[in-house]
């Protein structure tokens, strides 16, 4: 695989953790150098790892994930968006009774790995298929995904600056915009 294609691919896996860093830069109160470091690791070890996965899974395991890998992206990041929709309505009460802080937690962080590194997998499928050579496209799209995660989070925290009423709300649905993108792609002809 050429180092363009390689490229290419690594900033079409990233696009969705991308997003994902631009709506929690927008929500959470967290210092943003350590969230984008955080979801920057996460999701940069989950994509390069659910790649991996996908490969050693090869054919055998390929029909069992494309039957119903878009619906498990789409219910966890509807879940996750609907969850900061849900809490953008109750802000105020939460701040008036000392409510969250803001901070992402680790299983959120796990659950929004998982979430946008399906079609890694998959990508690791169709890489056992094709034997492709793993070393560059593992380290492309984890080290590419890293750092679109990282600037994702300061895109999220200038905007965030600029909406601040409405960040919470806006991240939720930029997420479950995406799980309806992950569906539409996987059941549209």
């Amino acid at each position: 695989m050429s180092f363009s294609v390689a490229l290419l691919l690594a900033v079409g896996l990233a696009m969705d953790a991308f997003a994902v860093s631009i709506s929690k830069g927008l929500s959470s109160t967290e210092n943003h150098v350590r969230l984008g470091l955080r979801l920057a690791l996460t999701f940069g070890i989950f994509q390069s790892g659910m790649t991996l996965l996908g490969y050693f899974a090869g054919n055998s395991f390929k029909s069992l994930i494309e039957s119903f890998d878009h619906w498990v992206a789409f219910t966890l990041l509807l879940i996750i968006g609907g969850k900061m929709v849900w809490e953008s309505f109750s802000k105020e009460e939460e701040e008036e009774s000392g409510g969250e802080t803001g901070i992402i937690s680790t299983k959120t962080l796990l659950i929004l790995g998982v979430a946008t590194s399906i079609d890694a997998l998959a990508v690791g499928i169709s890489f056992s298929v094709l034997e492709v050579t793993l070393l560059l496209p593992v380290l492309m799209i984890g080290i590419v995904c890293a750092l679109f995660s990282f600037s994702g989070v300061f895109i999220g925290k200038w905007a965030g600056r600029h909406l601040e009423q409405q960040a919470e709300l806006f991240g939720g649905v930029i997420l479950i915009a995406i799980g309806f993108k992950i569906l539409w792609d996987h059941l549209s002809p």
